[in-house]
């Protein structure tokens, strides 16, 4: 498969709904790796400040399942998270990983990288001589990698993590690293965002970045431009409480500012998203989520003798 063909197919065929992305892409993998005599994606996973919700959304990947993306895709040589071995065992698998591998595996961070107090919020491990602080270890390893990913908004942007009063002193992967990294953000992110960015890299390495260092395929359009809820938008016809059918635009629905393809990927064996539930976009593939969002579910304000306003039915945009 050509990369134009790929990148077709991560857009194409969500229109229906089903799982035909996901099932495309392990074969093509498998191909791929036959046909150039290729060894898969290593992997390091590094784990700092978050709430671990993105490994856990990781684990919901269907069509591949999981052990088919560890089997076919991806070698993850080190995560806290997957991995039986622990403390200084996992971390001497992590050494001679980072060596045998330097320059060629790819570093997966999730969550911020805290920065106060030395980095001593988050503690990755103890070695005989000295502790390993996450920011220690996201400099190194990141210094050393091939690709560098931040999954999820709190490595990407910093997200909850760094939100207000950021008493950690937490920040993104990238104003760490002096490198290009890739934001797959989302809180938590869709594990097709994650699986298709890894089956990009491996096949056809970098993919395109939108301007928030995110893959143009998955972010390149915002919530709001295939919303199932557009029409009532473009009708200036919205909602006046939750649980309304109508567009909850009035009621703060991010989705206008919001890059991602949530209404037609969804969620969950690509069962439901936010808006389907009758639950406004809170905006959390932003850069400035949740912040820049909250406080969510918020009306905007009623311009006084408005149409809208004197219908009881709709509300001003």
């Amino acid at each position: 498969m050509k990369r134009d063909q790929f990148q077709k197919l991560c857009r194409d065929t969500l229109k229906g709904n089903d799982f035909s992305f996901s099932q495309a892409v392990l074969p093509e993998v498998k191909k791929y790796l036959k046909k150039e005599n290729k060894e898969k994606l290593p992997v390091i996973w590094l784990e700092t400040n978050d709430s671990g919700d993105n490994n856990i959304a990781f684990m919901n990947t269907t069509y591949p399942y999981l052990d088919r993306v560890f089997e076919d895709i991806i070698d993850l040589w080190y995560s806290n998270t997957f991995m039986a071995a622990q403390g200084i065992n996992a971390l001497d698998i992590l050494e001679k990983t980072a060596e045998k591998y330097a320059h060629e595996y790819t570093l997966v961070v999730e969550g911020a990288v805290p920065l106060k107090y030395n980095g001593l919020f988050n503690v990755l491990g103890y070695s005989k001589d000295y502790i390993i602080a996450a920011k220690n270890a996201v400099r190194w390893f990141g210094k050393h990698a091939k690709y560098v990913v931040a999954i999820g908004t709190c490595a990407s942007f910093g997200g909850p993590t760094a939100a207000r009063p950021n008493i950690t002193g937490s920040v993104s992967v990238s104003e760490i690293l002096d490198r290009a990294v890739i934001n797959v953000s989302g809180c938590p992110v869709n594990p097709e965002w994650f699986v298709g960015t890894l089956a990009h890299l491996l096949m056809y390495g970098m993919p395109e970045l939108d301007n928030l260092g995110r893959p143009a395929l998955f972010y390149g359009f915002t919530v709001h431009r295939h919303c199932q809820r557009r029409s009532y938008f473009d009708n200036n016809n919205f909602a006046q409480e939750i649980g309304d059918s109508e567009c909850m635009f009035s009621l703060g629905c991010s989705g206008p500012r919001t890059g991602a393809d949530c209404p037609y990927r969804m969620w969950i064996n690509h069962v439901s998203w936010p808006v389907k539930v009758n639950t406004p976009c809170i905006g959390c593939t932003n850069k400035d989520f949740p912040d820049g969002s909250s406080p969510f579910f918020t009306p905007l304000p009623k311009k006084s003798g408005s149409k809208k306003e004197d219908s009881g039915k709709e509300q001003d945009s």
